[in-house]
C-alpha cells in the first residue's frame, strides 16, 4: 500500500492503537488519539511514567493501527519515532507542541492555563512517527 492512501485514511480516522516493542521483544498495545500533521508526522500524546514511553525510549519504533468504525477497513503506519522532552514547565516547547497537537484534534480548550498546568503534572510527551511502511485494506 501506498502512503499517501494511508495517511489520507489515518487522516479521517483519529482513533487507533500504537503499537510498541517491550524489552522481552513482544508487543505492547495502547488505545490513542492521533494526529496526521501537514508535515507527514503522525504526532500522539503520551506519558512519560507508562510503558509505550520507556519501550519507544528504548526502541523508537512503532506501529499505528487506524480503522474505520464499521471495522471493515484498516491501515497499518510503521516507522521510527521521536519523542519530545517531557512538558516541565507550562510554556515551554512540549506544552506548546500539546496545544497544537490538542488544537488540531479537538479544537480551543476552555482553559488554556489548566490544560498547559495538567501537561506538566502528568508529564506528558509528544511521540512524532514518522510512517516509513503501510499496509491494510481500504
Amino acid at each position: 500500500m501506498e502512503l499517501d492512501p494511508a495517511l489520507d485514511f489515518a487522516r479521517a480516522n483519529r482513533q487507533s492503537v500504537l503499537t510498541t516493542i517491550r524489552r522481552t521483544g513482544r508487543p505492547q498495545l495502547s488505545n490513542v488519539l492521533h494526529k496526521v500533521f501537514d508535515d507527514g508526522l503522525i504526532r500522539i500524546s503520551i506519558t512519560a511514567d507508562r510503558a509505550k514511553y520507556r519501550n519507544l525510549r528504548r526502541d523508537p519504533w512503532a506501529a499505528l493501527h487506524v480503522t474505520r468504525p464499521d471495522f471493515w477497513a484498516y491501515v497499518v503506519l510503521e516507522g521510527e519515532v521521536e519523542l519530545s522532552e517531557v512538558a516541565t514547565e507550562p510554556d515551554d516547547d512540549t506544552v506548546a507542541e500539546l496545544v497544537s497537537y490538542y488544537r488540531a484534534l479537538m479544537g480551543e480548550h476552555e482553559d488554556w492555563d489548566a490544560y498547559r498546568s495538567a501537561m506538566v503534572a502528568e508529564r506528558r510527551v509528544i511521540a512524532r512517527l514518522r510512517p516509513g511502511r503501510a499496509y491494510g485494506m481500504l
